[in-house]
């Protein structure tokens, strides 16, 4: 069992988690990503940032009183977390690097420190890692000690430690058949490194081990398999067995329905976690309606589609697990 849990630390694990102690959290700290699309679906090459940040408080405004937080970012999202409804905040710290080519290392914010964030109102401070065990000793030792020195940092201000993995190929070929077959243990894998003492994280937030389109027997196979539902169970009992850490599922930009389905399955499988971090499977269809249509009809998609897609997604967690019960922390410490 981790070690326990420092008063801050815990106080900021009970600020994002619900009454059970479940983590119901809604994922919101996209910035070029969301930068991008909002152009795109306005056929230009940019658009302000200020049309970011408007995006950004209208979801968090909507929809934060059905999640138990929201992860925001200091570029585009601290205006934002002023109409979170009371939901715990939880902030990222690294640059985004989606868009560089692997092995995409870390970076985080010149004028930002933890410090620095936990005075802005962060409960937990989040950072993204892109990781592979596969990667060269060379690559790997830097972002491990980057991890490190994040997690002494965290530790210095009392604060909780959330990372997220995500792996790669370092061809990029995230999408075929080969990688969803050495996706599990990539996962588990790189739970198991970060879960040692040694880098401090907190809370885990980790990729699906399977991609449900490579898995037969589902509503998104794509005809091409890479496991069977039976094998997928099997994955998602062997990520609960990689960490004694708690740890929550992140969506990767996968459909509402899409999310529904693995968390259905997760659910079939009997395994631990305890809870989500869900983004773009809850509000990225409303990109598009804000681009074209203005602020005014966001608000009317969030009340009515966004609403039912972070609803579906709560309703699929009664299998999770509270946090504390992996520090031996009581049940009256969640809210």
């Amino acid at each position: 069992m981790p070690n326990p849990l420092t008063p801050g630390k815990q106080a900021g694990l009970k600020s994002i988690s619900d009454q059970r102690g479940i983590i119901a959290a809604l994922a919101l700290d996209q910035r070029g990503i969301l930068r991008s699309a909002i152009a795109r679906e306005k056929n230009v090459e940019d658009v302000p940032a200020s049309e970011v940040e408007e995006f950004k408080i209208h979801v968090t405004s909507a929809l934060t009183g059905y999640a138990s937080a929201i992860l925001l970012d200091p570029e585009y999202g601290l205006p934002a977390a002023k109409h979170r409804n009371n939901a715990g905040l939880l902030v990222a710290y690294e640059q985004s690097c989606y868009d560089a080519a692997p092995p995409r290392m870390p970076i985080l914010y010149d004028r930002w420190s933890v410090r620095r964030m936990k005075e802005a109102g962060a409960d937990c401070i989040k950072v993204l890692l892109h990781y592979t065990p596969f990667d060269p000793v060379e690559i790997n030792g830097v972002k491990r000690a980057f991890t490190e020195r994040v997690g002494d940092e965290c530790r210095a201000n009392d604060i909780p430690f959330v990372l997220e993995l995500l792996g790669y190929d370092p061809d990029g070929k995230e999408k075929t058949r080969e990688y969803a077959r050495i996706k599990p243990e990539i996962v588990t894998r790189s739970m198991e490194e970060f879960s040692r003492d040694r880098y401090g994280v907190d809370l885990l937030k980790v990729e699906i081990p399977v991609q449900m389109r490579f898995v037969s027997g589902t509503q998104f196979f794509c005809g091409e398999q890479a496991c069977t539902r039976a094998e997928a169970k099997r994955h998602f009992a062997a990520v609960a067995d990689a960490t004694e850490k708690p740890f929550v599922y992140l969506s990767a930009g996968v459909s509402n329905a899409q999310f529904i389905e693995t968390l259905e399955l997760l659910a079939e499988s009997g395994s631990r976690f305890n809870g989500v971090l869900c983004g773009r499977a809850t509000w990225q269809d409303g990109v598009a309606v804000y681009a074209q249509k203005g602020a005014a009809a966001l608000d009317e998609w969030l009340e009515t589609t966004g609403r039912e897609n972070i609803t579906r997604v709560n309703a699929t967690l009664e299998t999770a697990q509270p946090w504390h019960a992996q520090f031996g922390v009581p049940v009256a410490a969640s809210r």
